[in-house]
């Protein structure tokens, strides 16, 4: 790492040359917007803050990579190949259009910082540069950070920001997802001053996000046509069933067997085990190729694991933000599932809650409309095709004969941070408080 970047403090002049946001500091007479006016993720985010002691007034020092770092981090990151035409769609060069645009890695760092000149002054007062890591617990509520943490588009005006140095400020900013893994590869971010922000700001990010997706996923789609190239004639010198995945478990290519868009592969690598039992196929023999794997069924028809349930032990780990899984091992062996957000809030709550919980509750519990029963329903249903046997009914519950335990995160406003359901963050608020304890 480099140098620090200071950040906060009294500050100077806002980006409008004022150091105010509307004409005002748009905060109460008590200085901070009241709690009960904020939005959920910016109360939330506040919450956390204060938990870490982080000073409104002052700030932390943020951290700054060096510059070979940065230049390091532009390549690998992935986004260097669309940045043009996120420039084309977002800023026009010479423009004096009052606004920022900002493509910052999966830990928040700057890498790339253009737009209207003076504001780019303004941005370097502040600690907003090439290089710095703009999170949460360095420099407060911001787009960026909340991006960041929560994997979700968000807008912080004026003083949402826990800052009172940025309150001058608007930024609105939307993840960017590896179209491969569903990983957050980066944030694009749209920042200027909080008088001249624009409603659509947020949709515009959103869209450039979407694009810049498009693009990696078109890249990708090459990528698996070069391994189909190279995995035709290996597939060709076998008898039996077999298909080639990429390094991220798409398929490239399959012969004598359905073809499965993609498996699912464990979290933690396939590790020295030449033999491994994958859901849905059984016990299968992977062996490495360049760029990829190869992926052999051994053995007879595979096994229904999720319908094993005695002495079944299932691992909600939630420890990282941005990938929830869930792992399953009993006797028929072991097994991993990547759930999706709203699958991860509902194990959540499953975990949580042993004695189960009926549709209305979940429906409460994950939109705040406990007449959502419909909707509950489905997302269950389409869980119970991963878990089988382990998801009971009536009440929805994960099975009793199971030994289920979650790992969190060590701070509790960082478990499932993308979430606004009214259940998780009552699990949140309860962890804070200490009146609860996850399973395990």
């Amino acid at each position: 790492m480099g140098g620090d970047t200071p950040v906060g403090g009294d500050g100077p002049d806002g980006p409008d040359g004022t150091g105010r946001a509307d004409g005002t500091d748009g905060e109460t007479p008590g200085g901070r917007l009241p709690f009960e006016d904020q939005r959920p993720e910016i109360g939330d985010s506040w919450a956390r803050l204060r938990r870490l002691g982080l000073d409104p007034d002052r700030g932390r020092n943020a951290r700054r990579i060096t510059p070979a770092e940065l230049e390091h981090r532009r390549r690998d990151n992935g986004l260097d190949q669309v940045l043009p035409v996120l420039r084309d769609c977002l800023i026009r060069p010479g423009g004096d259009a009052p606004l920022l645009l900002a493509i910052a890695d999966a830990e928040g760092h700057v890498l790339w910082l253009e737009g209207n000149r003076p504001l780019l002054r303004s941005a370097d007062s502040i600690g907003f540069e090439h290089g710095a890591r703009w999170a949460e617990d360095e420099v407060g509520t911001n787009g960026i950070g909340l991006a960041v943490r929560t994997g979700r588009a968000t807008q912080v005006h004026s003083a949402e920001h826990y800052l009172r140095s940025h309150h001058a400020w608007t930024c609105v900013a939307a993840p960017v997802r590896d179209p491969r893994t569903g990983a957050l590869t980066g944030v694009i971010d749209l920042s200027g001053p909080a008088h001249a922000g624009a409603p659509y700001l947020l949709q515009l990010t959103l869209t450039a996000a979407r694009l810049a997706e498009t693009e990696l996923r078109a890249r990708h789609l090459e990528s698996l046509h070069r391994l189909r190239t190279v995995a035709a004639p290996l597939l060709a010198r076998f008898a039996g069933p077999a298909l080639v995945v990429d390094d991220t478990g798409w398929t490239a290519a399959a012969s004598g067997m359905p073809n499965m868009p993609r498996l699912h592969l464990p979290a933690d690598g396939w590790g020295t085990t030449a033999v491994h039992r994958l859901p849905g196929l059984g016990e299968c023999r992977v062996e490495p190729l360049a760029g990829g794997w190869l992926v052999r069924p051994v053995g007879g028809p595979p096994a229904d694991l999720a319908e094993q349930t005695e002495g079944a032990r299932v691992r909600l780990d939630l420890t990282s933000p941005d990938r929830p899984e869930l792992w399953v091992s009993g006797a028929a062996g072991s097994w991993s599932y990547g759930p999706s957000p709203r699958h991860a809030e509902l194990l959540l709550l499953l975990a949580v809650h042993r004695n189960g919980l009926s549709a209305a509750d979940l429906a409460g519990a994950l939109f705040g409309d406990r007449a959502r029963t419909v909707t509950v329903r489905a997302e269950l249903s389409r869980l119970r095709r991963h878990l089988g046997g382990l998801l009971e009914h009536r009440p929805y519950r994960l099975t009793g004969a199971a030994e289920v335990s979650v790992r969190a995160p060590a701070e509790p406003y960082d478990l499932l941070p993308g979430s606004n359901a009214p259940g998780v963050r009552e699990i949140r608020a309860a962890l804070a408080a200490g009146t609860l304890e996850l399973p395990g």
